[in-house]
């Protein structure tokens, strides 16, 4: 099984190998290491392994060249820059410490003789390094705009360069617009050879690309391995945020040109498995395994992670107040603002974030603007607990907020915390991203707004206040929970293992999955 992270904090990833190897597969799960040296544990019955992964691809050529054009006078990018603005400093720093010790020369009893050469002398190198640093600042400057100019790869150069290769290469064009993604190859390909699987589970879209290499080596070697693509997003739906223009289109041709290995295809939603057939032309529509939580958590987790912390108390506040929670990745088109934004209209309400870090820009951005509009003791920030105790932890809260915006990967699944809170028995309010909005008003579980829209927001969070009871009698629904759980997916995915190496000795015989209701569990068919 492979992932492009560390393991810890993804918690789809974590249920899939543990399940599988509570299922009787044996499952060694390969993730990346955060600081390049190889660690290893055990998810229940599965092994985790972390490889160290140097990343020399993430720079470009350009990245080691002058830009005479765009900075001439700009120093090359070695590094030699910030040693020659550091020594400048170094330099200035002295001549303060040489001249304050003529100060004190001058204020003694006896100075000496040679002290008004010394001030003029001190005088003459003090303008020298102011000259020198503005010469180092300017070729600083020089460095760092062109530097910027080409970090996108959007100047008509790039784009030239884009277009060429994607005429000429096709879908190989990736190793030009994406090399980075040979950093993976190089740190996973040889283990994975080593280990032999009969299966390879590839997560994602950074994966797919070095487990389907590993398959073609091995099937080359008379092995006939199967390639699992588990497809957690769709790939031309993700904000791109900080990487190069070409970063997007690298990454769609490396899964053209390697989905088409994968032997099944799993993903999150009905609607994503539809996108995937379109974008991939599947023959056969992918499985669906929801992010759900477990119903129940294993023992060994549920010994190990202990009893859930109280959030009301971690909050400092006490039943009677309104507690709205978040929990999730924290990032503007999540829509955390929104909740910031509708404090002042909420009398008496408090909001905690269930974050991955407080102290991200985004997170002291938020506590900023919480403390200009006068609500920054109803701003609470709390970091993540152990995956098996998120619901437990959760249900403390009054409200589950999902403010998310209009986004096309926001649009088409159900998301881990929609589970998480449903588990919680939470009413659910959230923005009005399509799947998300038709099953809220399907279930009654909750309210809907308009994404973005604060005055809509504080009327949804209102409206749930004022009953509460009436939302959470939703999940009273027979089976609605049942079907939300992780148990329900594991059995899904084990059967796609069952199917895929139904010849190999001692596999069990495959039995159909019993298919869910529409839109909520379902594809019966193996990928292309």
């Amino acid at each position: 099984m492979l992932v492009h992270n560390a393991v810890k904090g993804d918690s789809r990833v974590q249920k899939v190998a543990r399940s599988a190897a509570d299922a009787g597969w044996e499952v060694i799960l390969l993730g990346r290491s955060k600081d390049r040296q190889p660690h290893t544990w055990r998810e229940g019955a599965a092994e985790v392994r972390l490889l160290p992964m140097s990343s020399p691809l993430t720079k470009r050529p350009h990245d080691f060249r002058r830009r005479w054009l765009r900075g001439p006078l700009g120093y090359p990018p070695t590094g030699v820059a910030g040693f020659r603005q550091q020594s400048v400093k170094a330099w200035k720093a002295d001549l303060r410490t040489r001249q304050a010790q003529l100060v004190l020369a001058a204020r003694s009893g006896n100075p000496p003789a040679a002290l008004p050469v010394r001030r003029a002398a001190l005088r003459a190198q003090q303008v020298l390094a102011k000259l020198v640093g503005g010469w180092v600042g300017l070729r600083h400057r020089q460095l760092n705009r062109a530097q910027e100019a080409r970090r996108r790869l959007t100047g008509p150069w790039d784009r030239a360069q884009a277009f060429v290769w994607q005429k000429t290469m096709g879908d190989r064009a990736w190793r030009k617009l994406e090399p980075r993604l040979w950093d993976y190859e190089l740190a996973f390909g040889p283990t994975i050879d080593k280990l032999k699987p009969d299966l390879i589970h590839a997560h994602d879209f950074r994966m797919i690309g070095v487990g389907a290499r590993a398959a073609i080596r091995a099937r080359a070697a008379g092995r006939p391995v199967k390639l699992v693509w588990d497809v957690h997003e769709f790939l031309p739906g993700i904000n791109p945020g900080g990487n190069t223009a070409q970063w997007l289109p690298g990454l769609r041709a490396a899964e053209r040109e390697y989905g088409r290995f994968a032997d099944a295809v799993i993903t999150v939603s009905e609607s994503l498995g539809d996108l995937l057939v379109r974008e991939h032309k599947l023959k056969q529509r992918p499985f669906v395994v929801l992010n759900a939580p477990h119903g129940q958590p294993a023992p060994d987790e549920d010994q190990a992670a202990g009893p859930a912390p109280d959030l009301r108390a971690l909050c400092g506040v006490g039943p009677e107040v309104p507690l709205l929670v978040y929990s999730g990745g924290a990032a503007v088109q999540r829509g955390l603002g929104t909740m910031v934004e509708g404090l002042p209209q909420l009398d008496g309400a408090h909001v905690v974030f269930v974050v991955p870090s407080g102290t991200d820009p985004y997170m002291q951005g938020l506590r900023a603007r919480a403390a200009e509009i006068g609500v920054a003791d109803r701003v609470h920030v709390l970091p993540y607990v152990p995956f098996s105790q998120v619901s437990a932890f959760l249900s403390a809260a009054d409200v589950g907020v999902i403010p998310i915006h209009h986004w096309p990967n926001h649009e088409i699944a159900l998301i881990t915390k929609f589970f998480e809170y449903s588990h919680a028995r939470l009413p659910i309010v959230v923005s009005d991203v399509k799947t998300m909005a038709e099953t809220v008003r399907r279930t009654g579980q909750g309210e809907v707004f308009r994404a973005e829209d604060v005055a809509d927001y504080v009327r949804a969070v209102r409206a749930v206040l004022a009953d509460p009871k009436g939302y959470r009698a939703a999940y009273d629904e027979p089976g609605l929970l049942e079907r939300w759980t992780w148990e329900a997916q594991a059995e899904v995915l084990d059967d796609v293992y069952t199917r895929l190496l139904a010849d190999r000795p001692g596999a069990r015989p495959t039995t159909p999955t019993t298919p869910a209701p529409a839109g909520e569990v379902g594809g019966a068919g193996a990928g292309a």
